[in-house]
């Protein structure tokens, strides 16, 4: 009897066991039907994402190109129309600025990033915004107060106040590029040029030249002016319907200063001033004009 007893109670535990397996059998095969579902939802967002990330990579080169494309039909046309190089590259600059602008906006889009969510996000970094842009904007009104003013335009030799000196390549958005006489490139941004002092040296079609020489006191002035005007004459840079003339500068502790003045194409200008320094100190050699220079006398005395 006692057998019988032990037997059903363990059969009776053994059946709690199965059931309890089954049940834990049951609940695993719903979880893994779960993550089987969880697995191919996100299967399908990383596929329709990459798809949505290479519509918006494809939009975003076509429209670059297109942008180059048109920036660069309109600079042509720009130029057939005779307008000032500077004015064109400002525009293009302009133009294809605000078409980048236009192509990051649909590109947004495209990219399913609701714009109300971008522009709220503008509005409250609005202030840092405006503090990063207010060089930008400072430099965008300053070249446009050039382009209205025009101090200088493309392929003008211009010197401003902090020394920076070369020839105008391009007046863009924001800078103003030169190119020196040694081939180096300068940007300078149109703010900076807009508020300071600025020499164009090829504005006008000719410009001046002084060459100051000294002579000893003992030399004829006459015949050093004659020299000085024969030397000038036989140069062909200097306009002949200009005044060339000559005339006594200075009188200096050691030497009487004199000075040759002329006229001669803004282009030519560094060539000719190169040619008469040459040309000048030749003519003396020829003449025997001496040029004084300074000369330190030391006495050496023995002291005993």
């Amino acid at each position: 009897m006692n057998l019988w007893i032990m037997c059903s109670s363990q059969l009776e535990t053994g059946l709690e066991q199965l059931t309890q397996a089954g049940e834990v059998i049951e609940e695993a095969g719903v979880s893994a039907s779960t993550v089987s579902l969880w697995l191919e939802q996100l299967g399908d967002l990383a596929v329709a994402a990459a798809l949505t990330l290479l519509k918006a990579v494809i939009v975003a080169a076509i429209g670059w190109y297109l942008i180059k494309f048109v920036c660069k039909w309109i600079r042509k046309f720009l130029i057939r129309s005779n307008l000032d190089d500077g004015v064109s590259g400002f525009l293009c600059s302009v133009i294809k600025a605000v078409l980048t602008c236009v192509l990051v906006v649909i590109v947004i889009g495209i990219l399913g990033i609701p714009m109300s969510s971008v522009v709220a996000l503008v509005g409250s970094a609005g202030l840092a915004i405006g503090l990063a842009l207010q060089g930008c904007l400072t430099n965008f009104s300053g070249g446009v107060l050039i382009l209205i003013v025009k101090p200088f335009k493309v392929g003008d030799y211009i010197i401003d106040d902090n020394g920076n000196e070369g020839t105008v390549m391009a007046i863009d958005i924001i800078y103003t590029k030169l190119l020196t006489a040694d081939n180096r490139s300068v940007t300078i941004p149109n703010g900076t040029l807009a508020n300071c002092t600025i020499i164009n040296t090829t504005k006008e079609p000719v410009r001046r030249l002084d060459f100051s020489v000294s002579i000893s006191y003992d030399e004829n002035i006459d015949r050093v002016k004659a020299v000085l005007l024969e030397a000038a004459h036989k140069s062909s840079f200097v306009l002949e319907d200009r005044d060339c003339t000559v005339f006594v500068a200075n009188f200096d502790p050691s030497a009487v200063k004199i000075t040759l003045r002329f006229w001669v194409k803004s282009e030519e200008y560094w060539n000719a001033k190169w040619e008469m320094q040459e040309t000048i100190k030749k003519y003396f050699d020829e003449n025997h004009i001496s040029m004084p220079y300074d000369q330190l006398d030391v006495h050496v005395v023995n002291k005993k």
